[in-house]
This record gives C-alpha cells, sequence and structure tokens, in this order.
C-alpha cells in the first residue's frame, strides 16, 4: 500500500507542476539555469566516460572475434550498435541519475528542511511548478543532447583505440560504421533518452520536494532517489527495448 501511496503523491506532484507561470520571466530564467547546471555540469564526466567505455569495447570485442574468417569490419559495426543502442543512452543517464538525480533531490530536500519552499507558498507562488517544471523541462532538453554527444564520442573512442593498438586500420573501421547501418537504432537510443530524463529529473525532485526532518533525511533521501531512479532506468529500458525493438 505504501508504494501506491508514494506513486500517487508523485503523479499529485505532477498534476500540481502544470499552472498558469506567474511570472514567465522569472520561470525562463531558472529553465536556463537548470540547463546549465545539467548540462554543462555534467559534459565532462559523460565525455570521459563515454570515450573509454567505447575504446574498452572495440578491445573487448577484438579479443572475443579471434576467427580469420570474421571480417574486421565487424569490430566497429559491434562497437557501433552496442554503443548507440545501450551505452549512451542507457549505461550515461546511469551514471546522469548519480550526477543529476543526487543534486536535484539534495537542492530540493535543502529548500524543504530550510521552509524556502513553505516561503514561496506564502508569497502565491506555485512552488511545484516553479522548482520542479523547469529542472525536468531542462533534462529533456539537454539530457538527450548529451547522449547524441556520448554516440559520438563512444565511436571516436572504439575508433581511436583501434587505430592505436593495431586492431583494425581506421579505413577499415570507417567502412564497418557505414555497413548495414541502421537509422533507426538511433531513434530508439532517443526514445530512451527522453523516457530517462523524465525519469532522471522527476522521481529525485519528488523525494527532495517531499522531505521530512534535518540533514540526515535529506542525505537518505538523496539515496533512496538515484536508487530508485536508477531501478526506473532499468525497468524502462526493458519495456521500450520489448515494445520497439
Amino acid at each position: 500500500m505504501k508504494f501506491f501511496a508514494e506513486l500517487g503523491k508523485f503523479f499529485l506532484m505532477l498534476k500540481g507542476m502544470f499552472s498558469k507561470p506567474e511570472n514567465w520571466k522569472m520561470y525562463w530564467k531558472e529553465f536556463m539555469h537548470q540547463c546549465s547546471e545539467i548540462g554543462i555540469g555534467s559534459l565532462p564526466i559523460v565525455s570521459i566516460i563515454s570515450f573509454f567505455i567505447g575504446a574498452v569495447s572495440a578491445v573487448q570485442t577484438s579479443y572475443q572475434l579471434v576467427s580469420p574468417l570474421i571480417p574486421l569490419e565487424t569490430i566497429s559495426q559491434i562497437v557501433r550498435d552496442t554503443v548507440i543502442l545501450e551505452f549512451s543512452s542507457t549505461l550515461i543517464c546511469i551514471v546522469l541519475a548519480g550526477v543529476v538525480g543526487s543534486k536535484i533531490a539534495g537542492e530540493l530536500g535543502n529548500m524543504r528542511v530550510s521552509e524556502q519552499i513553505d516561503a514561496l507558498e506564502i508569497m502565491g507562488v506555485n512552488s511545484k511548478a516553479y522548482l520542479v517544471l523547469p529542472k525536468v523541462l531542462a533534462a529533456m532538453l539537454v539530457i538527450p543532447m548529451l547522449v547524441v554527444i556520448s554516440m559520438v564520442l563512444g565511436i571516436l573512442g572504439g575508433r581511436v583505440a583501434s587505430a592505436m593498438s593495431g586492431i583494425v586500420p581506421p579505413a577499415t573501421f570507417d567502412k564497418g560504421l557505414i555497413t548495414e547501418f541502421l537509422p533507426y537504432n538511433v531513434f530508439f537510443a532517443l526514445v530512451k533518452a527522453y523516457t530517462f530524463a523524465f525519469l532522471i529529473a522527476s522521481i529525485p525532485a519528488y523525494y527532495g520536494y517531499h522531505v521530512q526532518g534535518g540533514a540526515l533525511e535529506i542525505g537518505r533521501s538523496s539515496t533512496k532517489a538515484v536508487v530508485v531512479t536508477c531501478i526506473a532506468i532499468l525497468l524502462m529500458d526493458y519495456v521500450l527495448a520489448a515494445l520497439l525493438l
């Protein structure tokens, strides 16, 4: 019963986000601030992880494909498809759930404990719309961009690792990238990115917004938000794969 109660409170929070803004300029400023915090703040870690994931994927794929009957282009095809379908869309979003989700939950939890949210309500500001909605919209705008950047850097990492270790010549690797390429894979990855972006922003916002207690509860709420978000991402990953593939 507790699960359904929490789920009901979550949907009520989402419902409360949509109202006419009291001040468009104020909302726009908060939205741009969140885009900067989520996008630019997460770009370094996303870039580093993506590049080395692609590099490791290329090396491990070449280690397993030892048969001389398998063309070298197959390595780049496997790296391309694994990076696009799973690594950049799912693994990076799990990383972002820890980076972005804990920040959102901690920020809103601190505002709740210090009674800043109550002050906004007293001033007649819809705190759900002002504090939660810009975060959700910003995440759904910039996280798919980060996923696309991750795809490019992951494939680039595989190409660099293959060339430096002598596994696959750059020309052969490039030939494999365009061989039997399915644009639908990119569409599927972007569908996952938008879905996961909503989860990454909304679930931690829910746990942070409804914190009760003091500083200790803020830490517990942030941890629980990250765990629940990661589970939700993996669950939706399976559901989307079963529906769209």
